[in-house]
């Protein structure tokens, strides 16, 4: 799986990471959805830290599909919630 982190960079991921990478995820959702920009701050970086540890950094010339696209630790809860949408079929950042 490829994993871009805007500004950043793309990582490649085993499947197996999917699973915590979902749990993670539903954190951020949650966050979003409460409204609370510090949690929302810290459960953004959780996840993308995780995506950076369990990840390999590719090379910015090397050009491939991100399978998942990322915010920075800096989006604002608003710009999370319009990522995510308002549709409750929507599960988050991570598919």
């Amino acid at each position: 799986m490829i994993v871009r982190i805007l500004g950043e960079g793309q990582y490649r991921l085993d499947d197996a990471e999917l699973d915590l990478l979902n749990a993670l995820d539903d954190d951020v959702e949650a966050a979003a959805q409460a409204g609370d920009a510090d949690w929302l701050k810290r459960a953004l970086e959780r996840l993308l830290d995780e995506v950076r540890t369990q990840g390999t950094l590719l090379d910015d010339d090397l050009l491939l599909d991100s399978d998942v696209i990322l915010p920075d630790a800096e989006a604002s809860v608003e710009q999370v919630q319009d990522w995510i949408g308002e549709d409750s079929s929507f599960e988050g950042l991570m598919p």
